[in-house]
């Protein structure tokens, strides 16, 4: 591994320490007593809905997955697709499962309108 190499990886980690602590914070929200089920609700709202990034974080976590895809593509042994399809089906799952179990899910506890 060359030293670039060492320093994206040492920027990768940070940034995933960064992007955990902010997960944290977060779920320590939803511990919190006094949620209630519109404020739940929100939260929810907030991870899919988000406006930057654009589709809110899971759209981004699956937008990451579609790059290190790509890049696999790119990189994988004999491009047959045993790194890329994984991913590119994390990604899908991501964006198709959970976004949408996520959307129902504050639907059921708070409606809004136009929903």
């Amino acid at each position: 591994m060359t030293g670039r190499s060492r320093t994206r990886i040492e920027r990768v980690r940070a940034a995933a320490g960064i992007a955990s602590l902010a997960l944290q914070q977060i779920e320590d929200d939803l511990r919190a007593d006094d949620v209630d089920q519109e404020e739940l609700a929100a939260i929810l709202r907030e991870l899919i809905e988000d406006t930057d990034p654009p589709g809110g974080f899971l759209a981004a976590v699956a937008q990451l997955l579609t790059a290190a895809a790509r890049r696999a593509e790119q990189v994988e042994p004999d491009r047959d697709g045993d790194a890329s399809c994984p991913l590119h089906e994390a990604a899908a799952l991501i964006t198709d499962h959970a976004g949408q179990r996520l959307i129902r899910s504050a639907r059921a506890l708070h409606p809004q309108r136009g929903n």
